[in-house]
């Protein structure tokens, strides 16, 4: 087997992980049943060119009530990083790892981010559920505020900390001012 016959499919299928949807809870999932098919065409394509058994990699949709069928999209990402990980570690390994990295590191990368995200929005969430509480023009109400107009420009945990302190800072609230505000 030429390994070049098989670099299209490779590349397609780092593609897919690139554009797979990203789950927000573990138990996410998805009945876009085209998904699942078009992958597993690629795989059943990978096993013809090799002449390898591949199966342990093909997805299997979860059947529901009434014909309904799903698959569990960490799931989809595991078969996929694992088949990318087999066809680089078999073919490709004189190659560099796929992203620069190993595939499962762009699924963590992913789920963390998505995870970050989620407290950002539990943030808002929480800023908007306690601001109107809070006493018009108080420093802790022009506090929230401020922070929350602020959370749009943060791109990671170690911001948003260093942001929190600093405007609690600037408007004189001290660790327990800002616990009492968030519980």
């Amino acid at each position: 087997m030429n390994k070049e016959d098989l670099r299209p499919l490779y590349s397609e299928l780092q593609g897919y992980l690139v554009q797979a949807p990203t789950p927000e809870k573990p138990h996410d999932s998805t009945d876009d049943q085209s998904i699942w098919e078009q992958y597993n065409k690629s795989v059943n394509l990978v096993s013809k060119i090799t002449g390898e058994d591949l199966n342990r990699f093909l997805i299997v949709p979860i059947e529901g009530g009434s014909g309904y069928k799903f698959i569990r999209i960490i799931s989809y990402q595991q078969k996929l990083g694992g088949l990318i990980s087999y066809l680089h570690g078999k073919y490709f390994a004189d190659e560099p790892a796929p992203f620069g990295v190993e595939p499962r590191m762009v699924i963590t990368q992913s789920q963390q981010q998505t995870q970050y995200i989620q407290m950002l929005l539990e943030i808002q969430s929480k800023i908007d559920e306690k601001i109107h509480s809070l006493q018009e023009g108080s420093k802790e109400r022009n506090f929230l505020q401020k922070f929350k107009n602020t959370l749009s420009s943060i791109s990671n945990a170690t911001q948003l900390i260093s942001q929190l302190i600093r405007m609690a800072k600037e408007f004189g609230l001290s660790v327990d001012d800002i616990s009492r505000i968030f519980n």
